[in-house]
Parts: C-alpha cells; sequence; structure tokens
C-alpha cells in the first residue's frame, strides 16, 4: 500500500537522525546515491555490510562502519534501531532483496530505502514517524509490504530476481550461470544439485565439496555481478610484510588482510584471484593468482603493481595451489622473494601473465 498523505503521523521526536543506516552493495556508493543520502538524512551511525561494499565504501570516502557479515546479521547485531539502504539492480531484483533481508530480521519488521525503484518500503510495519521523516527527506513514496518469515525448508533453496546468464554464487563459490528468472537448487548429503533455473559449472561444484557440506536453506546465495565499477587503484602499500593464502574464500579477505603489514596474496581459483585482485588494486596490495583461465566475470579485472597471474597448465590450479601453499612463509617476507620461490615451483606447470592494472 502506498502512502501520499503523511502528515498526520509526523513526529520529529523519531526521526531518521537518532537510527542507524545500513548500507548493502557497492552500487548504492559507486552511484553517489550512499554519499546522497548520508547528506538528506544524517543518521546517527551509517554501517556497511559485505565485502565489495566495503571497498566501494572505502573509495567513496563515506564515513563509516564495516561488517564483513550478511545486512540481515548486521541489523540484527545492531542493538539499536536501523534501516536498510540499498541499490539492487533493477527495482524488482531491490525489492526481493529487501523481503528476504526482512523476511530474516523478523521482530519489529524493516524499513527499506531502495534506490533502485525510489521507494520507502516498511516491511511487516506500518509507516511510523522514522518512516514519514525519511520519505520527506528523500522525496520517496513510502509502501507497505508483508515478507512472510522466512522457514527454512532443509536441503531446498528458490533464489529469486535472478537474471539469465548472471553467475550463481552458493558461500561465496560460483556454481553455474542462472537460465531464468528464478534458480532452484537442493543439497542431499551435504552436496548441491542443481533443480531448475541453473547451468551448472561443474569445477564449481568441486570446489563447493571440497569446502564441506552445505546446507543451502542456510547458505549464503546470490546472483549477478558482485561490482561494475572499477576499483580505484592504490599505490603500492608495502613491499616487505606477510603474504597470505586465499584458496577459493575470496568474501572472506577483510579477515584475512588485518593489519597493515601484508605485503601481497597468493590466491587460488579464477573468481577468487579476480575478486582478491579488485580489493587489492583498491588497497595496493599485489597478487599472484593460481588459476586455470576460466574466470567468470563475476568483477572487473584490475590489480595492483607486482601483480602476476600463474595459468595452470596440465594440472588444475586447486592441486597446484595445494602444493604451493606450503612455500608461503609465516612470517614478515619480501613480496619480490616469495613470487620468485614460488614461481620457480611451479616451473612449466603455468603460463606466467601481467594482468590489466591501472
Amino acid at each position: 500500500m502506498e502512502r501520499n498523505d503523511t502528515s498526520s503521523i509526523r513526529d520529529g521526536s523519531a526521526g531518521v537522525r537518532q537510527i542507524v543506516m545500513v548500507l548493502h552493495g557497492p552500487e548504492i556508493f559507486d552511484s553517489g546515491n550512499a554519499a546522497w543520502l548520508a547528506k538528506v538524512l544524517s543518521p546517527k551511525r551509517i554501517l556497511v555490510a559485505g565485502v565489495m561494499a566495503r571497498a566501494a565504501a572505502e573509495e567513496s570516502g563515506l564515513p563509516s562502519e564495516f561488517m564483513c557479515v550478511p545486512p540481515s546479521v548486521a541489523i540484527r547485531a545492531l542493538g539499536e534501531p536501523g534501516f536498510l539502504a540499498n541499490q539492487g539492480k533493477n527495482p524488482d531484483s531491490g525489492r526481493i532483496f529487501g523481503e528476504m533481508v526482512a523476511s530474516r530480521v523478523g521482530g519489529e519488521g524493516l524499513i527499506q530505502v531502495e534506490c533502485a525503484s525510489r521507494e520507502v518500503i516498511c516491511w511487516n510495519r506500518n509507516a511510523d514517524a522514522t518512516a514519514v521523516d525519511i520519505s520527506e527527506r528523500t522525496g520517496y513514496p513510502i509502501l507497505e509490504r508483508i515478507a512472510p518469515v522466512r522457514s527454512f525448508d532443509q536441503g531446498f533453496r528458490i533464489i529469486r530476481g535472478c537474471v539469465s546468464g548472471e553467475a550463481v554464487f552458493v558461500n561465496g563459490i560460483v556454481i553455474g550461470t542462472a537460465t531464468g528468472p528464478e534458480v532452484i537448487i537442493r543439497s542431499d548429503g551435504g552436496e548441491v544439485i542443481a533443480v531448475s533455473g541453473i547451468r551448472i559449472k561443474p569445477h564449481g561444484l568441486e570446489k563447493l565439496r571440497r569446502a564441506g557440506p552445505v546446507d543451502v536453506s542456510r547458505a549464503w546465495c546470490k546472483t549477478g555481478n558482485l561490482r561494475s565499477r572499477s576499483p580505484i587503484s592504490a599505490q603500492r602499500r608495502v613491499c616487505t610484510g606477510r603474504v597470505i593464502f586465499i584458496d577459493h574464500c575470496g568474501h572472506h579477505l577483510y579477515k584475512e588482510i588485518g593489519e597493515k603489514d601484508v605485503c601481497g596474496m597468493v590466491t587460488v581459483g579464477d573468481d577468487t584471484t579476480a575478486v582478491c585482485g579488485h580489493i587489492g588494486a583498491h588497497l595496493g596490495i599485489p597478487v599472484l593468482g593460481i588459476v586455470d583461465g576460466d574466470s567468470d566475470n563475476i568483477v572487473p579485472e584490475r590489480y595492483a603493481e607486482g601483480s602476476l597471474l600463474a595459468i595452470a597448465k596440465g594440472v588444475s590450479d586447486d592441486d597446484l595451489g595445494k602444493e604451493i601453499s606450503h612455500l608461503i612463509p609465516g612470517g614478515s617476507t619480501s613480496w619480490d622473494v616469495c613470487v620468485s620461490h614460488i614461481l620457480a615451483a611451479i616451473g612449466n606447470r603455468a603460463e606466467i601473465r601481467k594482468p590489466p592494472m591501472k
């Protein structure tokens, strides 16, 4: 239901300035809408959920706090009132995403500011003074909608709002491409099985299998690119320090980086390398990527100075990565020396290339 006449429930004492804005996804930053919302709403705090959203937020310069968790988890953990701000790939996907978050938040419902549809959506709650305040400041109309409380149908998952041809992720690993607006998968014995709407990528399922059993009803699932804009490249951070090893879990990257003593990343897998390279370019951290050459183009390729790709020949990137993981020093080292040792061990089993940088 759309609400146009909101003057009767105006109450400045419960306005948006007293609550937290939780921002999701990089597009809301890259479009400039995050900065605009911060200016017109002046929320108490700005919290960013997600890995690529953090990179985009840092590039934007908008003062923010970061949690590399799904927005529903971030909102539940707040301990104070908050609302979700998002920019879906289109209006329908934005609403579907908000419904999903609202179904997981429970409690008093959710206020969503959806920039793709230019709406303030009140999920499972009436339009109160906070929603009215947001609406008046943004010019977005208010809608009241119901999001069914999510029931976990163990071993079964429907992913809605897909676009044909885009990547399908389960726990950060691309398992295939969507063939229509809805992807249905199930899990049996901890393994993911396609039901409909997806063209499976066998190598992706192999990687997911190695990561451990999966219950798709509770897994992190999404479709689409992780970011459409290239990162803003930074100068090389340090040439000596820790080298970290990332094997098919690029969505945990910020947890691995920690303090500013990381001088480089050795990564395994095309998509993991692309994500780490993208964020590495933003942070000034080079990557040595062990890849097969079958990237799903989930982010624009950009890498920091000093990066290299080793494209495996006659061996899988997984097997090569497992072997060279033991060559990474545990303490401080020179990035160039570390890379030289690894390349010597790889020998002629990979083609070495320089990836795109600035």
